[in-house]
């Protein structure tokens, strides 16, 4: 069930309706109960998948925490690891080692064999929606319970819902037990803060997907897919436009989870801090899907001794972070470079300041802000493009291109990109729903009659699924 669909906005009100009639005991199964069909309404055979995880790491984490022998103990955190891990290398990155994909065999294997034909398919055509956002917040259970940073959950129903809690099941944010589970097990009442504030965050995140994301789509399709057809200014902007998107996508995707879980009292970690006004790669990462990456840093850089080691090592660490998160998005080669452009520019941006002190003044800054911004987006290029051959040309292009089509801006998406940006501005450090709840009334009602009026009127004519559910 999408987002952006008619089926959803029928679905949250009556989950809504139905958690604050209900006694406080039965909603854990009410919301467990509703992600499930949340879920199952894609693909219900993905529906084995999350049990699995689920009745996997439930087990393990509480024999971990019996257990005092540090051998088992580090048997039940592999059986973890390999079984959350395994999952993704299945259904994620099998693919790299197989052969080419052919329709015909896989039909003929899910009529002879179904159990083959469907792991068959969904490792060729389709991945498991959310796949690497619940296996990598079940896995942070185990690893805080190997830890001994938390306690196990003793009711199987319950650690259910915190991995399939809906709002933020099929791309985050990434949220930990310490912090989701309480918040589940509490008994919300309803409060007009928590609504009005919701509201705000879905109807922003509804304009930045439907009026923004969705709208230059089309767009960034037909550049990517030729790219030495457009001219040079059509080029490069449709080349930057893919930055806009992704943003616009998954920041819509994230405030719309939290708007959604805010209707229920849960209040869902912030995954975006307007990461392109960010002066710095550092800067960047603390602002961009700020849940993978604290838990990268978390489970991965402080463990493998994060800054702590010698200079040889630490390099190694931070290059080794990067290119796990970039491989994370997927099994191409293209995220592996990602990954590593991002971690190359960290390195460099460390050691440059390491050497030189500058001082910070509005030009410093400006300077620092235009080098990051482009830096970020020409690394997009290889996160957007599917093959890796393709790369060259793509750049090639921008430099060369002699192309003559051309992209034009409709007067109205002109408008909404201005908006969206001066929005990002004004929102530095905050968010939309808390500055929105200071505005004077007048200026409140009237932005979001405007949002509604670009929702109705000039939203995508496609309903484009969010990018990162293919993550």
């Amino acid at each position: 069930m999408l987002f952006n669909s008619v089926a959803f906005l029928i679905f949250l009100p009556v989950v809504v309706i139905l958690y604050y009639l209900i006694p406080g005991r039965y909603r854990w199964a009410l919301l467990l109960a509703a992600s499930y069909f949340f879920y199952g309404s894609w693909k219900i055979e993905f529906l084995s998948l999350i049990v699995f995880s689920t009745l996997v790491d439930f087990q393990v984490g509480k024999w971990l925490y019996k257990q005092t022998n540090t051998l088992y103990r580090r048997i039940l955190l592999g059986a973890s690891l390999a079984s959350n891990i395994g999952l993704l290398f299945i259904f994620k990155y099998l693919k790299l080692f197989l052969p080419a994909k052919d329709a015909m065999i896989v039909n003929i294997y899910t009529v002879d064999h179904p159990i083959i034909g469907l792991v068959a398919q969904a490792v060729y055509f389709s991945i498991p929606v959310g796949i690497s956002f619940y296996t990598f917040q079940t896995l942070s259970y185990t690893l805080d319970i190997f830890n001994k940073r938390i306690e196990p959950e003793t009711h199987l129903g319950k650690f259910a819902l915190f991995v399939t809690f809906f709002p933020q099941l099929v791309a985050g944010p990434i949220e930990r037990f310490s912090r989701l589970m309480p918040q589940l097990k509490a008994n919300h009442l309803p409060v007009y803060e928590n609504f009005s504030n919701a509201f705000r965050l879905i109807l922003y995140g509804f304009f930045v997907k439907l009026c923004i994301a969705d709208n230059l789509s089309p767009m960034v399709d037909a550049v990517y897919a030729n790219p030495s057809g457009f001219g040079t200014g059509s080029l490069w902007f449709g080349t930057f436009a893919f930055g806009l998107q992704i943003y616009a996508d998954f920041a819509g995707y994230t405030l719309i989870a939290q708007g959604a879980a805010l209707c229920l009292g849960i209040k869902l970690m912030d995954n975006f801090k307007t990461p392109y006004l960010s002066t710095s790669i550092g800067e960047f990462w603390s602002r961009w899907h700020i849940s993978l990456s604290t838990w990268f840093r978390d489970y991965v850089y402080i463990p493998l001794g994060g800054n702590r080691v010698r200079v040889g090592r630490w390099v190694i660490n931070i290059l080794l972070v990067f290119v796990i998160s970039g491989f994370w998005h997927g099994a191409n080669y293209t995220f592996l470079i990602w990954g590593g452009i991002h971690g190359g520019l960290y390195l460099v941006e460390r050691m440059f300041k390491g050497l030189v002190t500058l001082p910070s003044t509005r030009l410093t800054r400006l300077a620092g802000w235009a080098f990051i911004f482009a830096a970020v987006h020409l690394a997009w290029v290889f996160f957007r493009i599917e093959h890796i051959d393709m790369v060259g040309d793509h750049f090639a292009a921008l430099f060369t291109t002699t192309g003559v089509q051309s992209i034009t801006l409709k007067p109205e998406l002109i408008v909404m990109l201005l908006v969206f940006i001066v929005s990002d501005v004004v929102l530095y450090n905050g968010r939309i729903d808390h500055w929105l709840g200071n505005r004077p009334k007048l200026l409140r009602w009237s932005m979001y009659g405007v949002m509604l009026w670009c929702i109705t009127a000039w939203a995508g004519m496609a309903n484009h699924p969010f990018i990162y559910f293919q993550f």
